[in-house]
């Protein structure tokens, strides 16, 4: 079924943050809509890239030696096998591109690891 999805309705559904829903699947790949807000610990993806695409607010991503601030309608796509661990001073709203075996943890799981995510 072909759909039009608005993101202010998928938002308003997120009431957790960094557990990221499934909005849309296309070429294997997931469309995630998270709420941001803290820090998410330091991981990697050894076989993934990901993409992230900031609706609202402004994120930070601290790698290894920089950090790289993303705003609004800005994107940054991370390689595969780069440590990164994003955080957010204040509610962010996020969309996620990412291949479908990706692990919202990567290489680590722990209490914010999400397995069985929810379709909105």
């Amino acid at each position: 079924m072909i759909e039009v999805k608005k993101l202010d309705e998928i938002f308003t559904q997120i009431k957790e943050y960094w557990q990221p829903h499934i909005v849309g699947t296309l070429n294997g790949q997931h469309v995630k809509a998270a709420k941001f807000k803290g820090l998410f610990p330091k991981h990697k993806h050894d076989d993934e890239d990901e993409m992230f695409l900031v609706i609202k607010g402004e994120i930070q991503i601290e790698f290894e030696d920089t950090t790289k601030t993303i705003g609004e309608g800005e994107f940054i796509v991370i390689p595969k096998g780069t440590y990164h661990s994003p955080r957010s001073e204040k509610e962010s709203h996020v969309i996620l591109f990412e291949p479908i075996s990706t692990l919202n943890t990567g290489n680590t799981e722990n209490e914010y690891t999400h397995k069985d995510l929810k379709k909105l």
